[in-house]
């Protein structure tokens, strides 16, 4: 491995395994990078310490390390421990798939729960439930077909000479308005308990989480995440506009197809496993943006901060109201909803002067 002495706009170029692969890395980026993964474990292993049975840190990390008593290990290994990495997995999905769409786009509305894509893959995964009684894998589909399907809809009828942000978010934002009441419509056709369980999953929660659903989140995420990294270099140049980016050999609409086709599976992945979260994907790129300084989309840095995020959040909704456990699509949503409210005071702000 040799880094390149060329200072570049998104830091030094270090070049691996010869010239076959670079990547470009920021020491304020690193050093932030390295402070979200720091408080990421630090609360991890607050969520395992608290709850009803609150577990002394010394022994979380015992049983971590293969240690513990069979109560407490239960508990901490069995419990817990699973809807941990459970949100530390969704939420860099989520991270992820949110830059993505920012970065094509070049805007900080444009992210998957805005422009319709999570609300695709969430009519999908109701058409499961409702119409087959589905299981968690076939939700999983539902929501894989949904998400996929909406985001070609949105694609399609954005597309007119290329693809323009504003007019990308306005499709999907109308797609969303319909899909919402499609899916009230699903759900009053629906048999009551099939209904309830249909509303439950809607919510958004990380509650039942097991180590089935850490099982499938990590295969599939050990294929999207690096596909994303990967084309980091694409996403840069198509930040710069298509017309810079064709100029340097990019092949414009192809690497945007697929880096639209990764970041919806990344959304409905996320919303098969936990329902619909708000807030993470809209959030996290921009708080990574504005900790790095960087004049581009830090993937690995939105993938720690969405990580980060539904963490802080899934261990707040369950301490907000003492002995009720919150869904945290609730307590996202909320945030969420303020958190647009206050972008786009900012845009109008800085549109009028």
């Amino acid at each position: 491995m040799k880094v390149s002495s060329r200072r570049q706009p998104y830091g030094r170029a270090v070049r691996l395994f010869g010239d076959g692969l670079s990547v470009r890395l920021g020491v304020r980026s690193l050093v932030v990078c390295a402070l979200v993964t720091v408080a990421v474990a630090l609360l991890g292993l607050t969520a395992l310490s608290l709850g009803d049975y609150p577990i002394p840190f010394a022994d979380v990390m015992d049983i971590l390390a293969g240690g513990g008593t069979g109560g407490d290990r239960f508990i901490v290994a069995d419990l817990r421990l699973p809807r941990v990495v459970c949100a530390l997995l969704i939420g860099a999905a989520l991270g992820v798939a949110g830059a993505i769409f920012q970065g094509l786009t070049r805007n900080p509305l444009a992210s998957p729960d805005v422009i319709g894509f999570t609300t695709g893959a969430a009519t999908g995964g109701i058409l499961a439930i409702v119409l087959f009684a589905g299981n968690s894998s076939q939700v999983a589909v539902g929501a894989l077909a949904g998400g996929g399907l909406v985001s070609v809809i949105v694609y399609v009828m954005s597309f007119r000479r290329g693809i323009q942000g504003y007019r990308l978010i306005l499709m999907g934002i109308g797609m969303t308005s319909i899909l919402v009441s499609v899916n009230s419509f699903i759900l009053t056709r629906a048999e009551f308990e099939t209904a309830a369980n249909a509303q439950r999953w809607l919510i958004g929660s990380l509650n039942g989480s097991a180590w089935g659903d850490v099982t499938v989140l990590v295969g599939a995420l050990a294929v999207l995440l690096p596909a994303a990294i990967l084309m980091g270099d694409r996403l840069r140049l198509l930040e710069l506009g298509d017309e810079h980016a064709l100029s340097l050999g990019l092949t414009v609409e192809r690497s945007r197809f697929a880096l639209v086709l990764v970041s919806v599976a990344l959304t409905a992945l996320a919303t098969a496993v936990a329902g619909p979260i708000a807030f993470v994907a809209l959030a996290a790129p921009q708080l990574a943006g504005r900790l790095t300084g960087a004049s581009g989309t830090g993937l690995v840095a939105s993938a720690l901060l969405g990580s980060l995020l539904l963490v802080a959040a899934d261990l707040a909704a369950q301490r907000v109201i003492p002995g009720v456990q919150l869904p945290v699509g609730i307590l996202t949503g909320v945030i969420g909803g303020l958190y647009l409210l206050v972008l786009l005071t900012a845009q109008w702000r800085a549109n009028h002067g």
